[in-house]
């Protein structure tokens, strides 16, 4: 069985997170570039999978500047089989279909029988990244699954929502998405680390993948504009001389809560 898992390079949680005032993107350069835990998560749960039934191969792909080869490499050091990254100047900003577009490329070049993914990335947050390369592939997807069990021919899972848990299921190939409530990542070991450095490592460009990142059909959204986040104001204190509760229902009016 073939798993490939969409991986992602984000700004560093833990970091400050800002937006660029001039193009609107998000600033990689005010903390460092890290895994994404949620993609952590999604390479842990292919590699479970891979422990139980050896022979798995499990491709990691991302699309993501060269500067985020050793974020990549962190996945292959955590247990994947091979890597593929797409690098293209030209798709630097790509909003969410043109970023389907080329994810769904790459699986398709690459082969697949599984694709997990992590349900929402933590910069971008638009949580429907898997869904679309499920459309774009043509196969069944199970999104923000909270416990994933794979067969040979089958996927299943548990999806929680407000009315209950669902359990879903799909045959292969499909597309499927993980929440936090999946184990965590495993850490990598020095000698992980140092086999990563010889897994293969493809890198690939729009063009080998069929997608023409420069035509201007591409341009599928624009931003109008962008403004620093303004600076954190003191609250309203409400001192409770009788009407505190005529006053805080007021405030709330006033903020269009009630």
């Amino acid at each position: 069985m073939k798993i490939v898992v969409l991986i992602k390079e984000v700004p560093d949680t833990w970091g400050e997170r800002r937006l660029d005032l001039e193009t609107g993107l998000a600033d990689r350069a005010a903390s460092a570039g890290v895994l994404d835990e949620i993609d952590e998560r999604a390479v842990e749960a292919a590699l479970a999978h891979a422990d139980a039934h050896p022979g798995t191969e499990i491709v990691v792909l991302a699309m993501a500047p060269a500067s985020a080869a050793a974020t990549v490499r962190k996945a292959l050091a955590m247990g994947a089989t091979s890597a593929v990254h797409v690098v293209d100047d030209a798709l630097r900003g790509s909003d969410l279909l043109l970023t389907a577009d080329v994810l769904a490329a790459a699986v398709r070049r690459t082969g697949f029988d599984l694709v997990i993914a992590g349900n929402v990335s933590t910069d971008g947050g638009g949580g429907v990244i898997p869904a679309m390369v499920a459309e774009l592939l043509g196969v069944p997807q199970l999104t923000a699954l909270s416990s994933i069990e794979v067969t040979d021919d089958a996927v299943s899972g548990d999806r929680v929502s407000d009315a209950g848990t669902l359990r879903v299921s799909a045959s292969l190939p499909a597309v499927v998405s993980v929440t936090e409530a999946l184990p965590e990542g495993r850490f990598t070991t020095f000698k992980g680390i140092m086999a990563a450095k010889k897994k293969p490592y493809e890198t690939l460009n729009a063009a080998e993948l069929g997608v023409e990142a420069e035509d201007p059909a591409q341009a599928r959204y624009i931003m109008l504009s962008v403004a620093e986040r303004p600076p954190r104001e003191a609250g309203t204190k409400i001192v409770d001389e009788g009407d505190a509760g005529e006053k805080l229902a007021a405030f709330l009016v006033a903020e269009g809560v009630a």
